[in-house]
C-alpha cells in the first residue's frame, strides 16, 4: 500500500510538471511572437517567476485590491499579481496585455509589467504597485461613500488625471509605426500610485492597427460588448476614434461622479446612458446640476465653473454619433 501511494504520488508530481512545461512553451512561443509583432523586434525585459513564487508572494492570493489585482510582495518589493480564469480566449488576451503593455512601459502613465508566470494554463501576470488603487473607487459616488468617508477626489487632481490619460492615449496612437487601440478606457483600467498619478491599464483587446490599414475589425470582442461605439456597432470596425469615444465618457464621469453603468444621482432613463443624456441635457442646462456636488462642496467661483464647461463640451465632442 506505501509503495502504490508513494508511486501515486510522484506520479502526479510528474503530470504536473508535465503540465507546467507544455504551458511554458505554449504560451512562451504566443508570448514571443507578440512581442515581435508589437515591439518591432526590439528586447524587451520580462521577468519570468514559478506560479509557486506568486502563490505565496501573494498570500495565496488573499489580498486582493480589485477585481483579479492582488497585492503582493517578490523580492522585498510591493506589486500587483493578476490572475485570471483558465480560458483559450483569455489567455490570448492576457498575453496581449502583456505585450502591450511592455510596449508601452516607457510612457510615466502606464502601469509598467514586471514579469508573468507562463507555467499556468492562463499566464500569471505581475505589475508594479499602484498604492492609492483603482480610479473608480476615488470616483463613483457610490464606492466613495463606501470606503472613504464622502471624501471625494477634488476637482484639480480629476483634472489632472484626465489630462495625463490623454497623454497616454495620443502616445498610443502616435508614438509607434503602428497605432494601437486600447479599446477598454474606463475607470476601472487606470490605477492611481502613491502621488496620485494615473497608471493606464488593461490592455486586454487593445489592437494594433494593420500596416496601410486605417481601422481593425473587433471580431466581437467580450471586453467591450457591453459598451460599443457608434462605429463599431454600425461596422465593427475599431480606430482611433474609438479610444477618444471612450476617453469622453470618462471625463463625464469625472465631471459627474457617476457609474456609467450603474447611474445613481441623475435621473435617467433605463435604456439611456450617461452619454446621451449629457447630449441631450448639456445645451443650456445649468452645470451645477450636472457636476458632482462634493466637487462644489469644497470649490466654487468663475473660474471653476470656466474648467467644468470647458470639460464637458470637450466630452461632447468627443462622444459626437459621427467619429
Amino acid at each position: 500500500m506505501r509503495s502504490w501511494l508513494r508511486n501515486h504520488f510522484f506520479t502526479r508530481i510528474k503530470e504536473r510538471e508535465e503540465r507546467e512545461r507544455l504551458a511554458f512553451f505554449e504560451n512562451g512561443s504566443k508570448l514571443l511572437e507578440k512581442l515581435i509583432v508589437s515591439c518591432n523586434g526590439k528586447p524587451i525585459p520580462v521577468r519570468s517567476f514559478s506560479a509557486q513564487q506568486l502563490c505565496l508572494a501573494t498570500n495565496n492570493y488573499n489580498n486582493h485590491c480589485g477585481i483579479r489585482w492582488c497585492k503582493g510582495s517578490l523580492e522585498g518589493r510591493v506589486v500587483f499579481v493578476r490572475q485570471f480564469p483558465n480560458s483559450k480566449i483569455l489567455t490570448d488576451c492576457v498575453i496581449n496585455d502583456l505585450a502591450i503593455s511592455a510596449k508601452m512601459c516607457a510612457h510615466s502613465n502606464v502601469l509598467k509589467p514586471i514579469g508573468c508566470c507562463l507555467n499556468t494554463p492562463c499566464p500569471i501576470l505581475v505589475y508594479e504597485f499602484a498604492a492609492n488603487g483603482i480610479l473608480s473607487d476615488r470616483i463613483y459616488a457610490s464606492r466613495v461613500t463606501q470606503r472613504y468617508h464622502d471624501q471625494s477626489m477634488a476637482w484639480a487632481s480629476r483634472l489632472k488625471i484626465g489630462r495625463q490619460i490623454a497623454h497616454a492615449i495620443s502616445y498610443l496612437h502616435t508614438g509607434f509605426s503602428r497605432p494601437v487601440i486600447h479599446m477598454g478606457i474606463h475607470m476601472d483600467s487606470i490605477l492611481l500610485d502613491e502621488h496620485d498619478v494615473p497608471k493606464l491599464s488593461n490592455f486586454l483587446a487593445s489592437r494594433l492597427i494593420p500596416e496601410g490599414e486605417t481601422d481593425v475589425e473587433t471580431n466581437g470582442n467580450v471586453w467591450y460588448s457591453r459598451f460599443k461605439t457608434p462605429e463599431i456597432k454600425a461596422t465593427g470596425k475599431a480606430t482611433e476614434k474609438t479610444d477618444v469615444y471612450y476617453f469622453g465618457n470618462l471625463l463625464l464621469e469625472l465631471l459627474t461622479g457617476e457609474d456609467s453603468y450603474n447611474i445613481n444621482r441623475l435621473t435617467i432613463d433605463k435604456k439611456s446612458s450617461l452619454i446621451d443624456y449629457m447630449h441631450n441635457r448639456a445645451e443650456g442646462y445649468c452645470i451645477n446640476k450636472i457636476v458632482d456636488p462634493t466637487i462644489l462642496a469644497v470649490e466654487g467661483g468663475a473660474n471653476l465653473e470656466l474648467q467644468l464647461q470647458a470639460v464637458l463640451q470637450l466630452a461632447l465632442t468627443c462622444t459626437e454619433e459621427d467619429p
